[in-house]
């Protein structure tokens, strides 16, 4: 089984070696590989030219060519001349790789070999991790943008996982302060005008229906009886039902949590004390104007922070500064914090809190997913009468479903906003990419259990790939074997888009091969070598959709 990645790296860092003296530098950088974004850029590409460029302030492009002229003389002698067909170079600087059409036909062994673990790497050497998302306050239900991080979220767990990392899934609970506060006399208000009362309802309150259906449910359960009752009562009540449909609304959505972490058990702990005394011992608190202030400028923020307010209250900084220490002497060695763009201010201050408190800023990465809005075709969608102002992740699962929910909240890039057409998303067709891929590996499913029921003659018959000539043939290969590449690069760069329009690619790969040759023919051997392929796709379809959590159905 030839290592195409490891023999292209040696044949760089050969070339590389050589240019050394020319162009007066001693290191080489790191040597990567990726997928280019188009086809007609080659099977593998890397930058290694531009790293040299910016290293001794160079155009990247010169040295990408007299690296690319030099392998080209090197890839007529074996071990290359086996592997790669041709080498071009690309603007910036990049160098592109062309690969023979034979040495393409080891990924189907290699495929079949791992099965359910084809894709799988080492990139994370078994590091814990930890990573929070979708910790919406538990004041409302799930809304969409909720959805879209919780999506991304469990996808990119997954992914990490797969990728070697042991990763945690943590909900963060802000289950005390103001807003919990105002849930409560929000609810309590709204009890009291359903017992016939004229009770002011708070100005900021929350005013969804779901309020009201909480009030409804505490009348059905106690009549009257709560009439005086505290607003913690109220609080803790419409809290614990929140949070309630939250967990039965993630589960729904396929999205599971190891971990559920308290607000109110962290205070009560005394960590949040901890956590500021230690600062404080460092030197980075003080006092002015009645309260107590991060010096997070010391770290690259824009200003110093209050964390202790002059009525002796903590900002939400102060109780996430002991949620992320917390979760260090957990044994965490990197975290993942996923928020949605109202928080993108809020990471120099965390990145200066940890910073203070003594480890490695850079432990922590914070992603930003960006908002979501609905569309019916070109309309975009008003906001739900059930939920207020708001539409809720339950309303659009019910409607479309947990697999197409799932795929179009992850179409896009995390830092780019979200069009989600729901129309499209429901449609049982072609046009639907989710169904599209769907469809190919039931496809596959259908024409493997139809050979071998029919079994027409290649029963014994041993698969040989060099019979895969044509021009599908030969770009599904290319695209099987890239798919390592793509799960390492979305691991690598926190991103599971990457493997969507992989996916949607090989689906389109296949549905082309399909409608231009057939898989079972009179011709056994050729059936058999056909079959290999189909079932290899099949795999890796399987793959890729495990990862962003949607079924891959045998039948549609």
């Amino acid at each position: 089984m030839v290592d195409i990645e490891s023999t292209i790296i040696t044949l760089l860092k050969s070339s590389a070696e050589r240019i050394k003296d020319y162009f007066n530098f001693d290191t080489i950088p790191e040597i990567e590989l990726d997928v280019p974004r188009e086809s007609s850029f080659g099977d593998l590409a890397t930058n290694i030219a531009m790293k040299i460029g910016r290293q001794i302030r160079h155009p990247a492009k010169e040295i990408a060519h007299i690296m690319a002229d030099q392998m080209k003389t090197e890839i007529k002698n074996p071990p290359y001349e086996a592997v790669i067909k041709n080498i071009e170079v690309g603007a910036p600087g990049f160098i592109n790789f062309f690969l023979k059409g034979e040495s393409l036909y080891y990924v189907l062994d290699w495929i079949k070999a791992e099965g359910g673990d084809f894709g799988r790497n080492t990139s994370g050497g078994g590091v814990k991790l930890n990573i929070e998302f979708a910790s919406a306050n538990p004041t409302g239900p799930l809304t969409i943008a909720h959805g879209r991080q919780a999506a991304f979220g469990d996808s990119l767990a997954d992914i990490l996982e797969f990728s070697g990392f042991r990763a945690k899934r943590e909900y963060y609970i802000n289950d005390e302060g103001r807003q919990i506060t105002l849930l409560g006399s929000s609810i309590r208000a709204k009890y009291l005008q359903l017992l016939g009362e004229k009770h002011e309802f708070p100005a900021d309150g929350y005013r969804g229906e779901y309020i009201t259906d909480i009030a409804k449910e505490i009348m059905r359960r106690y009549k009257a009886g709560k009439r005086k009752a505290p607003e913690k009562f109220f609080a803790d009540y419409g809290y614990k039902t929140i949070l309630k449909g939250i967990k039965e609304d993630l589960k729904e959505f396929g999205v599971r949590f190891d971990i559920w972490s308290s607000q109110k058990k962290l205070s009560s702990s005394g960590r949040i004390k901890k956590a500021l005394s230690i600062l404080d011992k460092n030197g980075l608190l003080y006092a002015s104007e009645g309260a107590v202030w991060l010096k997070s400028t010391k770290y690259g923020d824009e200003k110093d922070r209050v964390v202790i307010k002059s009525d002796k209250s903590y900002t939400y900084l102060g109780p996430d500064i002991a949620y992320h220490m917390d979760k260090y002497k957990r044994g965490f060695k990197t975290l993942i914090d996923i928020w949605g763009p109202d928080h993108h201010g809020y990471i120099p201050r965390i990145k200066a809190a940890i910073s203070g408190l003594g480890y490695d800023k850079e432990s922590i990465s914070t992603l930003i997913v960006q908002l979501v809005t609905l569309y019916r075709g070109r309309t975009p969608v008003a906001m739900s009468t059930r939920a207020g102002n708001f539409v809720t992740l339950k309303e659009v699962v019910g409607e479309i479903g947990r697999d197409a929910a799932r795929y179009f909240f992850l179409r896009r890039k995390r830092d780019s906003h979200l069009d989600f057409d729901l129309e499209l998303a429901k449609k049982h067709s072609l046009d639907n990419p989710v169904y599209y891929i769907q469809y190919a590996h039931a496809r596959i499913s259908s024409i493997l259990e139809f050979e071998k029921r029919e079994s027409k003659g290649v029963k014994g018959v041993k698969p040989d790939p060099g019979l895969l000539k044509s021009k599908e043939e030969l770009g599904i290969l290319r695209m099987l074997r890239q798919f390592p590449l793509i799960v390492l690069s979305s691991a690598e760069g926190f991103e599971p888009y990457r493997l969507l329009p992989y996916l949607e690619e090989l689906a389109k790969g296949f549905h082309s091969f399909y409608n231009k040759h057939r898989v079972v023919s009179e011709d056994p051997a050729l059936t058999k070598a056909r079959l290999l392929l189909a079932e290899c796709i099949k795999i890796v379809i399987a793959n890729g959709l495990r990862l962003l959590g949607v079924s891959a159905p045998t039948s549609m």
